[in-house]
């Protein structure tokens, strides 16, 4: 391909009528120099292929004056983004250095071109287009707020210029990406007529039926449309005029894309559509009349029209959480047809339109702190064109995601860190196992540590192997709170693989001197040695920090002193035994559970002697029960069926005394768990708890409940006085229908 052939007949006149059109608007801005040298790095481009058409067989420079005109009659903007966008692809393709950009048109020129390269070469990586985290690394990587209006732009030129191209394909994924990532942009920027073009066109070639279906309704109807619309409108105004407001209404009707979104939400056809037409009441008002003229013209809009009482959205008496203020209601208009009404101020419509309280938000399309701010003040200087804001805003430079960093895997796949991630941060963001093993990382095919830091579009590929294992001083190189967890949790886990090795070595060295390991010895031996938790213990054992025969020693001389009474009265002085347990003086005989004197009697016909009941099986008045005299002084009572009564018998015998119940129980009670097993039947539950409360001298005092598979099962606590009223409380459950076990816990 030569000069003479770079161009078709009809693109040559298209060329020609491009820049008649590009001067005409942005004429003044340019310096006499800029079409000069333009045309010679062009011309050379087209002599020497540099610029090839691309996958849709477009010339590129036609391609690039469409779009330079978008951003001119569109945007308003000037020289340095009509000079970017018509020499990046030189840049890209190794025709021009960014240097002899800058030293011909300056910083600005060059600073564009850089993000657009950044750009291309982003999406030569071919990440997934859907990714949130795509959409914030092409606004990271664009640097330039420019960058991103021109994205928007040729997005909207190569929508317009697909529409008869052979690649179905590739005109799909355009079409996707158009509604997925431009529209929501446009939408926000204020662009509104862009936005609703690149929705439509998408709709237009992913649901090409439709599309035409709910033209082809529009158009049928427009005539009849607008007559309604004014129809509407007529007495509206008069009765506003009548009632002293200053006022304007618009009326509009739904973009082809719009109508469809209701369509499938309302699951619809295009008749059933409420709001096909919209009209919008704006008030002039004085901020503290604001409220009550919304009110006034809601009031007469629907004296005149009988309104939908579910269509009304009240976001004045409290506004949306992004400021968002207006009176949304739904009127039957003649014809009986349906028109959404929108009432607000001009101080309430100039929030919405221009992004002060996020409109594009109140659409549905997701925004960010930073992002808003920025998108804002764009939309701002767009609408200003006839101020100084373009002067500022062609010097603005973005500074967005500062707290962020976006990477790509080898395989293309996008991940977002935050600001001063390392390769380390980035291995257990992938997943532990990785982490764990990371020895260090390649970043854009140079070799890295896993100190290294990453930043937005590198390609990291993480190094591992299998003998690394975290280390405590990776705490100090993760910069993220995800990865400094996971490596607490590895170096917590590699903990308790080593005290477990310390407790097999240990026992061990038990079994082969033929001892048995003691639980309760062994933690007290524990507490003896300084250590307040087990696995730090059994972790010096392991590393060797603590002598395991020494260990061994202690535990045989601490198992002794737990055994042996002589050994243990020898420390710590007399023997506490039932037979030299101490009485004390009869005006001290008084129970610290105020039982009578006279309801337990201990050993030898002792009564009043300071007891507790224990709360391992809850003994109560009636149980048989014995005494086990504690290392305090006191004797604590126990049930003789008590679960731990065989090991207090075989270790702790010398300090077993009899006990039994005398007298009569006036007014004490005890507390008794029950544990019922049972159908999950509805009531049943009711019909239990019922019992228990028409009983007299019984109360309920908590109740748990677990159900599975049909069955439930629940744990009873109640006051009762003996062992009789127990037993019949326990009989009068079981007559409970769908109740199948009740036993005492």
């Amino acid at each position: 391909m030569n000069g003479n052939t770079y161009f078709t007949p009809s693109e040559r006149a298209m060329v020609v009528t491009l820049y008649k059109n590009i001067l005409k608007v942005v004429g003044d801005s340019l310096q006499p120099k800029d079409t000069r040298w333009l045309k010679q790095h062009l011309a050379k481009a087209a002599c020497e292929e540099t610029l090839p058409r691309d996958n849709f067989g477009l010339n590129p420079i036609v391609k690039d004056m469409q779009t330079a005109l978008i951003v001119t009659e569109e945007m308003g903007m000037r020289r340095a983004s009509i000079m970017a966008i018509m020499l990046h692809g030189c840049v890209q393709r190794g025709a021009v250095s960014v240097d002899e950009v800058r030293s011909e048109f300056g910083e600005d020129v060059a600073t564009i071109i850089g993000g657009l390269v950044r750009i291309n070469q982003l999406y030569e990586k071919s990440p997934s287009i859907e990714s949130e985290n795509f959409r914030n690394l092409l606004l990271s990587l664009a640097e330039d707020m420019r960058v991103v209006l021109i994205m928007i732009a040729d997005r909207v030129n190569l929508m317009r210029q697909i529409r008869d191209v052979d690649d179905e394909e590739g005109r799909l994924r355009v079409a996707g990406e158009a509604a997925y990532l431009y529209a929501p942009l446009a939408h926000k920027l204020g662009l509104y007529k862009l936005k609703s073009e690149l929705e439509d066109l998408s709709l237009k070639y992913t649901e090409h039926e439709m599309y035409y279906h709910i033209r082809q309704k529009l158009n049928a109807t427009k005539e009849a449309r607008d007559r309604y619309i004014a129809a509407f409108i007529g007495p509206i105004e008069e009765k506003l005029k009548e009632a002293g407001l200053h006022f304007h209404i618009k009326g509009r009707t739904k973009s082809i894309h719009s109508i469809y979104q209701k369509m499938k939400k309302q699951k619809t056809t295009f008749e059933g559509i409420y709001d096909l037409f919209a009209i919008r009441v704006i008030l002039d008002s004085e901020v503290k009349k604001e409220k009550m003229e919304c009110w006034q013209v809601y009031s007469i809009v629907t004296d005149m029209y009988q309104p939908n009482p579910k269509r009304l959205r009240d976001w004045l008496s409290v506004p949306k959480s992004n400021g968002y203020e207006s009176l949304h209601i739904t009127v039957l208009g003649p014809n009986n047809t349906w028109v959404e009404v929108q009432i607000r101020t001009e101080r309430m419509d100039a929030v919405a339109e221009r992004g002060l309280a996020a409109h594009w938000r109140y659409k549905g399309v997701k925004g960010e702190t930073g992002l808003d701010e920025w998108l804002t003040s764009i939309r701002e200087a767009l609408e200003n064109v006839d101020c100084d804001n373009l002067k500022a805003m062609d010097q603005f430079k973005m500074d967005l995601y500062e707290d962020e960093v976006y990477v790509f895997t080898p395989k293309g796949d996008l991940f977002k860190l935050a600001k001063g991630a390392t390769v380390l941060d980035f291995a257990f963001h992938i997943h532990t196992n990785v982490g764990s093993k990371c020895v260090g990382g390649r970043i854009n095919g140079k070799n890295v540590t896993i100190r290294q830091r990453l930043n937005s579009g590198d390609t990291v590929e993480i190094l591992t192997s299998n003998s690394q294992t975290p280390k405590t001083g990776w705490l100090d190189i993760a910069a993220t709170s995800r990865a400094k967890t996971k490596i607490r949790q590895a170096l917590k886990e590699i903990s308790s693989r080593q005290a477990e090795f310390g407790k097999e070595t240990f026992e061990r060295k038990l079994k082969n001197r033929k001892l048995d390991y003691d639980e309760p010895v062994m933690m007290h031996l524990i507490k003896k040695m300084g250590f307040k938790e087990v696995n730090p213990f059994y972790q010096a054992i392991a590393d060797e920090q603590l002598d395991i025969n020494e260990v061994v020693e202690r535990y045989v001389a601490q198992l002794k002193y737990e055994t042996d009474p002589l050994q243990r009265a020898a420390e710590e002085g007399p023997v506490r035994s039932a037979d030299t347990f101490n009485l004390r003086p009869d005006e001290e005989l008084q129970s610290r559970q105020n039982f009578n004197s006279d309801v337990l009697v201990i050993d030898r016909g002792l009564k009043g002697i300071d007891f507790t009941l224990a709360k391992c099986c809850n003994p109560i008045y009636g149980d048989d029960v014995f005494g086990f005299v504690t290392s305090g002084g006191g004797i604590k009572v126990h049930r003789c069926d008590c679960p731990n009564a065989p090991q207090l018998r075989e270790r702790f015998g010398y300090r077993i005394v009899k006990a039994r119940w005398a007298g009569k129980n006036a007014g004490s009670q005890y507390e008794i768990r029950l544990r019922v097993v049972g159908h999950d039947d509805i009531g049943i539950v009711n019909n239990i708890t019922s019992i228990i409360s028409k009983e007299q001298h019984l109360m309920l005092r908590g109740i748990s409940i677990d159900s599975y598979d049909g069955l439930f099962s629940g744990t009873l606590t109640v006051m009762v006085d003996d062992t009789s009223k127990l037993e019949q409380l326990i009989k009068k459950i079981r007559t409970v229908k769908g109740v199948k076990q009740v036993s005492r816990c």
